[in-house]
């Protein structure tokens, strides 16, 4: 295991003495080693019967790459907002900004037994039903089933789905997710369809609805 991974463990261990963050797990490894990162924590909070999520971003660099440690049971309707403005914050910045840092999603790899990574750097998130697109997909809270022009099929057989449009041009899609699904489901829809990229030379976008 790399340095880099040794050093975010000893870190998390250090910074969740008192503080827990349960990560996502997934069985596939995006990215297996990060160097030169920032880490940035989202906690799982409860008030009475309230879920709230406790961003601890001090000791993020704006030039290195950001690892954001999420809270699997955290809803995406808490952690996409704090995500949006993390974003904002480094793509708005001038003095000290680097071109080349990425922001990534950190995960367990149950198979690899393993740290991995997810990145979202080029991910615009908006808040919202998305109005108009060539290709919505859905993707409900609870359910590894897909919906796009009133078709329903597996996320795994995503892939297939698009491939056997046979569309004269490349489409525009956009990913919409539930708004109350867990940053572990996310986490893991996310890794099944990581190659949903590669048909759409469009800035990938998110809802959540």
């Amino acid at each position: 295991m790399k340095y880099s991974v040794l050093l975010l463990c000893f870190f998390m261990l250090a910074c969740t003495s008192k503080e827990d963050v349960l990560l996502p797990k997934s069985d596939h490894t995006v990215v297996g080693d990060v160097t030169d990162h920032s880490p940035i924590y989202m906690f799982f909070k409860t008030k009475d019967k309230d879920t709230l999520v406790d961003v601890n971003r001090k000791n993020s660099i704006i030039s290195t790459n950001w690892i954001l440690n999420i809270d699997k049971r955290l809803p995406l309707k808490l952690v996409i907002p704090e995500v949006i403005k993390l974003q904002m914050k480094k793509r708005e910045e001038k003095a000290h900004k680097n071109a080349l840092a990425e922001n990534y999603y950190s995960y367990a790899d149950s198979v690899g037994k393993n740290m991995a990574f997810l990145p979202f750097t080029h991910v615009y998130y908006e808040i919202g039903t998305p109005m108009k697109a060539d290709l919505i997909l859905y993707f409900k809270k609870g359910s590894k089933l897909v919906l796009c022009n009133n078709t329903t099929f597996d996320r795994a057989k995503i892939l297939t789905y698009l491939s056997g449009l046979n569309l004269e041009v490349t489409p525009r899609i956009i990913l919409a997710f539930d708004k109350n699904m867990t940053f572990d489901q996310y986490i893991q829809t996310k890794v099944v369809i990581r190659e949903v990229d590669s048909f759409t030379n469009e800035t990938p976008r998110e809802f959540l609805f």
